[in-house]
């Protein structure tokens, strides 16, 4: 394995660094961002969590609007942040932003041109943990969270791999992307006409076929500009219901979709996942 360090600040005594690799999952060179926390510094090895980031950003989004690293720090916890999709002057696009560059959806794509490069789930689930874990001294406990798309990666990923995660939490998740516009799109594009493959990428119908259960958080904000057309979380509360799926939904009124959102929850989501991975 071979990375490319790009940037390094030191921040909270831990030290927040950006990489480029060459990826064969995806065909193509990829950029993510770690947070290291000051307990590596001393020879300790860390927990990781995943953050997953939304439509239209990068891995930039989150390590700069977030402000996660200070509790990280306190906590002992490293932070991967990937980009949200392969990138590149050969990797296929799309002029609307919620689809192509900026919009891989963290699922495997079957149908041509996306299928060449857009295999998100397998990058990861299976590609950037292996490189992380090689590369940093952390362990090989994981826990996921993201926001909106990301939020739809991490409830999916989580929810199809129970023995890979300690725990999963989202900020206004896309939690039925079947039933609303941007998963229709993107789902279409991706996956084909026929919806029987869409299920295995719908965090609610994942979790009409759980077998086991994670412990799972997601914040919503009721003036989120999506919250009726794109979310749905009353589609996924009500499946919880139904299968007795230990499922903590939050309202936070007055809140909306942006980083402000999460930069005034950020800190409840790192302990939540601290209490299982540590």
């Amino acid at each position: 394995m071979s990375i490319e360090n790009l940037s390094q600040n030191k921040c909270f005594d831990g030290w927040l660094k950006q990489y480029n690799h060459q990826s064969s999952a995806l065909n193509c060179t990829m950029r993510f961002s770690i947070f290291l926390p000051p307990q590596v510094n001393d020879g300790a090895k860390v927990p990781v969590i995943y953050w997953l980031s939304g439509l239209t950003c990068t891995d930039e989004n989150f390590t700069q609007k977030a402000g996660a690293q200070r509790v990280a720090a306190e906590l002992g916890v490293a932070i991967v942040a990937p980009d949200t999709s392969p990138r590149g002057e050969d990797v296929a696009d799309d002029e609307n932003y919620d689809l192509g560059q900026g919009a891989g959806f963290y699922l495997n794509a079957t149908e041509p041109p996306w299928n060449t490069h857009y295999q998100m789930y397998d990058y990861i689930t299976e590609e950037l943990p292996a490189l992380i874990e090689a590369m940093f001294p952390v362990t090989d406990k994981r826990s996921i969270c993201g926001h909106s798309m990301g939020g739809h990666g991490a409830l999916t990923i989580a929810l199809k791999n129970v023995d890979k995660y300690q725990s999963v939490s989202a900020f206004s998740p896309i939690t039925n992307p079947m039933k609303c516009p941007w998963g229709q799109k993107a789902f279409t594009a991706y996956l084909g006409r026929n919806t029987e493959s869409w299920k295995a990428y719908d965090s609610c119908e994942l979790m009409k076929e759980a077998k086991a259960t994670l412990p799972m958080l997601i914040d919503q904000g009721t003036s989120d500009d999506f919250l009726k057309e794109q979310l749905k979380p009353e589609a996924l509360s009500q499946v919880a219901v139904d299968m007795g799926y230990p499922l903590e939904l939050r309202y936070h009124n007055g809140y909306d979709h942006s980083y402000y959102f999460m930069a005034s929850f950020i800190e409840d989501h790192l302990k939540f996942h601290a209490k299982y991975l540590t």
